[in-house]
């Protein structure tokens, strides 16, 4: 059985203002996204689920969805902030959804085998999506049996700003014990830095691994996770800004001693639209791939 992709997209233009999802980036009018799910589809997804708001359906359809008519079956679930267990009730003011965990708790309706998650926005590169496709494939896959593609944080910083990073550490085995957020991280000097509690900068080696939101996961996982939110929504259902994030979730199971999560480093050098400055960059990098070799001029021909 192939896995299936499931990209994050339910917060589309929330940092960059408008669909940048949708942005043409490539030099045929490709997205980013178009760039990932041509990556994952030739490393061996066989099916790509879309979680995403109901207030950008009809756009994500025409701009998005129609693109793979042929080529792969897709799905599309929502994400809105009323998705919620039955008993509870979201704040008449809060505005934004319940954060990536429960993105991907939207998925358990159509997804019943091992699937990769991806952001929408993040260019992750050919090789992350092989590895990660090649451990979900692999034989003997049990519940609980999870990994992360892992990216050295020297290959994920922003020209234009700082960035926040889930900085990783594994154990002998290769496998994940913590994921400890860094803020402001950028380079100084030669240096990759992050800024601490106190407002001082630390060095931080630029081959340490970071989390970029690419996880594979059996489906299992959605079972855990509304467990866990009925929890969380227990303490957090009336607060206005209160997430539930993927690495809040995967250090509860590590911790707790129901998962593993096996670290797959990657050579690919991510890259992203973190700041509007951001996107000249990003269309540099992508030209030079195609001029390469990496990719065809036109993906969807």
């Amino acid at each position: 059985m192939k896995p299936t992709l499931f990209v994050l997209a339910a917060g589309m233009g929330s940092r960059y203002g408008g669909l940048k999802q949708l942005d043409e980036l490539g030099p045929n009018g490709e997205t980013i996204m178009d760039y990932s799910i041509y990556d994952a589809l030739r490393a061996g997804f066989g099916k790509v689920v879309f979680v995403i708001r109901h207030s950008f359906e009809d756009d994500f359809r025409k701009f998005v969805v129609s693109k793979f008519n042929g080529k792969v079956p897709v799905e599309i679930v929502f994400q809105e902030i009323d998705s919620l267990p039955e008993g509870f009730t979201p704040n008449p003011e809060r505005v934004k959804p319940w954060g990536t965990n429960h993105a991907i708790m939207m998925g358990a309706s159509v997804i019943n085998e091992p699937f990769g998650v991806v952001n929408a926005d993040d260019f992750y590169g050919r090789h992350s999506f092989q590895v990660l496709c090649d451990f979900l494939k692999g034989e003997h896959k049990r519940p609980g049996d999870y990994c992360m593609v892992a990216y050295h944080v020297g290959n994920t910083l922003s020209e234009s700003g700082t960035v926040s990073r889930g900085v990783c550490s594994s154990n002998e085995q290769g496998q994940l014990t913590s994921v400890v957020e860094r803020t402001q991280i950028e380079m100084k000097n030669g240096q990759v830095v992050y800024r601490d509690e106190q407002g001082l900068d630390q060095a931080l080696d630029e081959n340490a691994l970071v989390s970029m939101n690419m996880w594979g996961f059996t489906p299992d996982y959605f079972e855990f996770s509304k467990a866990r939110f009925v929890e969380f929504l227990k303490q957090n259902s009336k607060e206005l800004k209160a997430e539930f994030y993927i690495p809040t979730m995967v250090n509860e199971l590590i911790s707790s001693g129901r998962a593993t999560v096996k670290v797959l480093s990657t050579t690919s050098k991510w890259f992203g639209v973190t700041y509007a400055s951001d996107r000249e960059q990003v269309v540099l990098k992508i030209n030079e791939l195609v001029r390469k070799g990496e990719y065809p001029a036109k993906l969807w021909e």
